[in-house]
């Protein structure tokens, strides 16, 4: 199920909230300018190929208008998963937006804006747009399992800027 939890900086062992209707996590994170979406399911095989996912999704990623579509798989046997991880885990800003689609699987998308980090649990279907400039972290989780689109203006995508907080590690990750 997503949902988002919203922790005071303050206090990041215990949420102020947590939303768990899609409108309310729609409308609280659209409140800082992002953008959280739940498309209908293309019909996917699994073990599918990047260009086979890529096309499943084209008029939707279409619509988007970002010309760049690449694809991450990671799951628990992958052999890099545990360097995969670590690389998201620290506080990053972006100067273009951070795009993904969710296929399949799930992870945690922390959200640092303001006095408040907005934790947001993404499934299947889920599509979040963080505004360039938000500083955000991911979590994948300890054994990792998603499929995702990641949409960019650029073929590079985005060099990410580390903050250099180390508030990442003061909130619970995918697994806590």
């Amino acid at each position: 199920m997503s949902y988002v939890a919203v922790y005071s900086v303050a206090s990041p062992d215990t949420p102020n909230k947590v939303l768990t209707h899609f409108d309310d996590i729609a409308a609280t994170l659209a409140d800082h300018g992002v953008r959280f979406e739940r498309w209908t399911s293309s019909p996917v095989e699994r073990g599918a190929s990047d260009a086979h996912l890529i096309a499943a999704y084209q008029a939707q990623i279409d619509a988007l208008g970002y010309p760049s579509v690449s694809v991450l798989s990671v799951t628990g046997d992958h052999p890099q998963h545990a360097e995969l991880r670590a690389q998201f885990l620290d506080e990053r800003r972006y100067s273009e937006d951070e795009v993904r689609f969710f296929i399949a699987g799930r992870g945690l998308y922390s959200l640092h804006i303001g006095n408040y980090v907005y934790a947001v649990h993404c499934e299947k279907n889920d599509l979040l747009v963080i505004p360039a400039g938000i500083a955000h972290w991911f979590d994948m989780g300890e054994n990792p399992y998603l499929v995702t689109l990641r949409l960019s203006h650029s073929v590079k995508g985005d060099v990410p800027e580390f903050t250099g907080s180390d508030i990442a590690r003061l909130f619970p990750g995918l697994d806590d």
